[in-house]
């Protein structure tokens, strides 16, 4: 992000500058430093949501049932949806310039906002974990399309709870790119993800007509009807529209981090509107209509692969002719070569810029909110990457099941309370209005910790606890009212958490002396 030099904040209070709870990286950012745009807002949202995962949503979804139409319409709304807190959270950002763990002082206290920048920051270290996973499996993907052999080091072998050699090499290999670039590149952000949005935005686009054109149509997954009718299709569809949710339930609490640097509310609303639903829709379809026409290319591959754009481009670029062709789909080997680099780089530029974005920002804060004085944003940077390790990113990714039951519903049951505390807090608490300095200072209003919204936090998470530990196979004969309740879980724990912290508060006075 933009760094902050000492004179950007001179203005403030002495004792502000010298609080333990101060630092230049969680410095309120000057007005005349908040120069995002609409477009840069807009370019965000666009390269964090040209991903693999965002490609993979619609096939997950169709996998289980879905038709095509319903698939990307539980897509769209799930964003739709998770638009609003995202909205409702940039709007003090902008406002303040102030950071996500210094925004959620306010209503934690300048102590108790560890919690929720802790729990935020633990869910960044998992999805960068799977990121950086992903695009080391796409290295892995590309070399053995070019040196076979390579899938074969170290015979059988298996390290950290079952990556095979040549996985790990290449997870470490591209862990190691992105901890370059958070150490000599985070200063542009901004730059880097405004050319790098349009730069996957095209190589999809030219994936797309390549897979279309040369099997003559759109393929026949777009004819496929829904396997799902009546009740069956309301089981599928609402742990799957939440789990869209939690797909950004991340973003919805951090993006203060972003928003900080914007001119005003209009472009930051307006960028964040542009940017997310419009992207994660397109994207999907994307990935919907290549799968289709792969599927008539590559008639001998099972369909399920053919939902990873990896391995697609995989087999355009491979010397082997697929299963059920007798030559490769590029006859030329120097074509081959040269949309393996291309291919490879349009991965590794989609995978770096969204791991940067949605998952290095807001945990190397959060880290650096522990001990401002003692952690930097790139050592928090670090922390994030070792601990994305010790996730084991590879069992999240294991199947659907585990991926949207466990990893996508299981965060947004902790991530949707600690939304809904800090927009009732803000909104309806404090109305908007925040005493910046204060929220630097040990002793000010926003002192310790808050113990109603711990509380609300803990209120909020307990009724989604026992459905997760089935849905993890930890605890067995739950019963049906909390398993089929999990699935709700980031509508009932914001809703349950923010309504509770709104009472408590009110009843209790604590909302006359907000500011």
């Amino acid at each position: 992000m933009e760094e902050l030099s000492r004179a950007d904040f001179e203005h403030l209070p002495e004792d502000v500058r010298r609080s333990p709870l101060f630092s230049p990286d969680l410095a309120p950012v000057p007005a005349s430093r908040r120069n995002w745009t609409t477009y840069n807002f807009a370019a965000l949202w666009i390269s964090m949501a040209h991903c693999i995962p965002t490609y993979m949503l619609a096939g997950g979804l169709i996998a289980v049932g879905m038709s095509w139409g319903q698939a990307l319409f539980t897509i769209g709304l799930g964003n739709v949806i998770v638009l609003l807190p995202i909205l409702l959270n940039a709007h003090p950002g902008t406002k303040y310039g102030i950071p996500f763990p210094v925004l959620a002082r306010a209503s934690f206290g300048t102590t108790g906002a560890q919690i929720p920048a802790i729990l935020r920051a633990i869910v960044a270290c998992g999805w960068f974990g799977i990121q950086t996973f992903i695009g080391g499996e796409a290295v892995k993907t590309f070399i053995e399309a070019l040196w076979p052999d390579f899938a074969h080091l170290g015979g059988g072998a298996t390290v950290l709870a079952g990556l095979s050699v040549p996985s790990a090499l290449t997870f470490f290999v591209f862990w190691l790119l992105n901890i370059v670039v958070i150490y000599r590149g985070m200063n542009a952000v901004r730059v880097f993800e405004n050319w790098a949005a349009p730069l996957v935005l095209i190589m999809a686009a030219w994936l797309m007509w390549w897979t279309v054109d040369h099997a003559g149509g759109f393929g026949p997954l777009l004819e496929s009807p829904s396997k799902l009718s009546g009740a069956e299709f309301w089981k599928v569809f609402v742990p799957s529209l939440t789990g869209m949710i939690g797909f950004w339930a991340t973003l919805s609490l951090n993006i203060p981090d972003f928003t900080r640097y914007g001119r005003g509310q209009r472009e930051q609303m307006l960028g964040q509107t542009l940017g997310l639903p419009t992207t994660m829709i397109a994207f999907s379809a994307m990935g919907v209509v290549v799968t289709s026409a792969s599927a008539a290319i590559l008639k001998g591959v099972d369909v399920s692969k053919l939902w990873d754009p990896v391995f697609i481009l995989s087999q355009i670029t491979s010397a082997t002719p697929p299963a059920g062709l007798d030559t490769p789909l590029i006859a030329d080997a120097g074509t081959r070569a040269a949309v393996a680099v291309l291919a490879l780089f349009g991965v590794a530029v989609a995978t770096v810029s969204v791991n940067i974005a949605a998952n290095v920002v807001s945990p190397a804060n959060d880290f650096a909110n522990l001990a401002p004085r003692h952690i930097s944003f790139k050592t928090g940077g670090l922390i994030t990457g070792l601990v994305g390790i010790v996730m084991h990113p590879w069992l999240l990714l294991a199947n659907a099941e585990s991926y949207i039951f466990n990893w996508l519903i299981g965060y947004s049951a902790l991530l949707g309370p600690i939304a809904g505390i800090m927009i009732a807090d803000y909104w309806f608490i404090r109305r908007r209005t925040l005493d910046v300095d204060d929220l630097y200072r040990p002793l000010g209003r926003y002192r310790g910790t808050n113990p109603w919204a711990v509380a609300a936090l803990v209120l909020g998470i307990l009724p989604n606890l026992p459905g997760f530990l089935a849905s993890v196979r930890v605890l067995d004969g739950v019963g049906a009212f909390w398993t089929d309740l999990y699935v709700y879980a980031w509508f009932t724990g914001t809703l349950l958490a923010g309504g509770l912290y709104f009472v408590a508060m009110t009843l209790t006075g604590r909302h006359r002396a907000a500011v």
